[in-house]
């Protein structure tokens, strides 16, 4: 098949480039995130009949799966040094940094004008006690520890470098341009739901990956930032945020 081999070809050429560890983890995430919306479309206008309550479980297939897609990946990101945390200054630097976005964040729940409220995460729905707090935990690990380690290697090692340079990995890391720091964080306010806090974020993390020149401890800074906010809404019950 002839007219199969230029997109084979650059399909595997991709999956072997640097780029490919950096990508994928968020990528997987992304096409679930969009496999959810879908469904959610079509069930409100009566296409399939999926039981609404039943989205709730789609959270840790799509964490699992992500998670799964980035363990596989993390062994060829080679800019990740756990040695990093032992930085006292830059350490205590990514907590702040992390828990003021985190204050931040929940004062800014606005909605521009094109938005509509999200669905939110909400288990107060499920009857079984055990059943609820098992999504409860999940939902709260997945947010604390698999989607910082994910975002920051797409947002803060892969795209950030590669809008300064297609040769990314020849950038070091935290090297900013104006132009990159712009994008990033108008793209990483995108992805939030609440666009106008996801861009503070945004810009804080960036800031801190200027300052400490690790993604590591830009991890930290966003692990604080979604322990943070889990506990807000679980105590709270502020599950919009979610």
């Amino acid at each position: 098949m002839p007219s199969n081999q230029p997109s084979g070809s650059a399909a595997a050429s991709f999956l072997c480039s640097s780029a490919a560890p950096r990508v994928l983890p968020f990528a997987s995430l992304m096409v679930l995130i969009g496999v959810e919306e879908v469904l959610r479309a079509l069930t409100t206008r009566g296409i399939v009949p999926f039981p609404p309550g039943w989205f709730l479980f789609l959270y840790p297939v799509r964490i699992i799966i992500a998670g799964a897609v980035l363990a596989f990946c993390l062994k060829r990101c080679d800019e990740l040094h756990l040695s990093d945390l032992r930085r006292p200054l830059h350490a205590a630097a990514s907590v702040a940094t992390g828990f003021a976005v985190y204050v931040l964040w929940v004062g800014m729940d606005w909605l521009l004008p094109f938005q509509s409220p999200p669905p939110g995460f909400d288990p107060t729905g499920i009857g079984n006690d055990a059943l609820r707090m098992s999504m409860i935990i999940v939902r709260l690990l997945g947010a604390a520890l698999i989607i910082p380690v994910l975002e920051e290697l797409f947002w803060r090692s892969f795209l950030l470098r590669y809008l300064i340079d297609k040769e990314f990995e020849t950038v070091p890391i935290g090297k900013l341009t104006w132009p990159a720091f712009f994008f990033s964080t108008i793209l990483f306010g995108l992805e939030h739901h609440y666009i106008v806090a996801g861009i503070m974020a945004g810009i804080a993390y960036t800031l801190l990956l200027r300052f400490t020149g690790s993604i590591v401890l830009c991890i930290l800074a966003h692990a604080v930032t979604n322990l943070a906010l889990g506990l807000h809404v679980i105590s709270r019950q502020a599950w919009h945020f979610w």
